[in-house]
């Protein structure tokens, strides 16, 4: 019974159905793996900070498609613990979209990246993305009611390790995120222009400089 709950809960979640909230029919992964597209594209095309700035636009305009399937998501309550664990998950996703197209948006202002620092930037958010994605298409396969036939444990141990390791994904943008926007606070700091810096990015991520 536990496991048929699962299931459901995750069918819901994943094919974005009607509870407490009301959105369009739409799967995550592809919502995802539009952003990985557009974030790909930026690094296979783009030769100035014009032409980056003009591809990053199709990034946010799918992230803003998606967010509103995120904020419906947010809103559903009515979930029993393990298909709480697949929400957040779905989620986390979304944070991780959100934290790359917020900060790249803010980088592509910065003076201290390069056109080309910025593309290889842009392919590491591309990589942790690529990879939260491809946890999220998993557990999809285990929610989805043809899956091969497994175990309750099963069917929820992999929920449990890709929601752990979707947490740990979610930090490494975090991480990664702080860490390039110290690089360009250490060179703002060396032209004496800290105070241009900080009032781009705020000081929300000083305690990593």
């Amino acid at each position: 019974m536990k496991s048929k709950i699962l299931i459901l809960c995750g069918l819901c979640l994943l094919c974005a159905g009607k509870a407490n909230a009301q959105w369009v029919v739409t799967d995550p992964t592809n919502l995802a793996q539009g952003i990985i597209n557009a974030a790909r594209n930026i690094t296979q095309t783009t030769t100035t900070a014009k032409n980056m700035i003009s591809n990053f636009k199709e990034t946010v305009k799918i992230y803003e498609q998606g967010k509103k399937y995120y904020d419906a998501l947010k809103k559903v309550n009515d979930l029993v613990k393990d298909g709480i664990k697949v929400k957040n998950t779905i989620l986390m996703v979304g944070e991780i979209s959100e934290i790359y197209v917020t900060s790249f948006q803010l980088m592509l202002q910065d003076e201290n990246f390069t056109p080309e620092e910025l593309s290889a930037i842009a392919f590491g958010y591309t990589k942790l993305l690529e990879e939260s994605n491809n946890l999220l298409k998993e557990m999809k396969d285990v929610v989805n009611i043809t899956t091969l036939q497994m175990t309750d444990k099963e069917r929820m141990d992999v929920v449990d390790r890709c929601y752990n390791s979707m947490k740990r994904y979610r930090n490494m943008v975090s991480y990664y995120t702080n860490k390039n926007i110290s690089v360009s606070y250490l060179r703002a700091r060396k032209k004496s222009d800290v105070s241009r810096v900080m009032s781009l990015y705020g000081n929300a991520n000083e305690r990593y400089w």
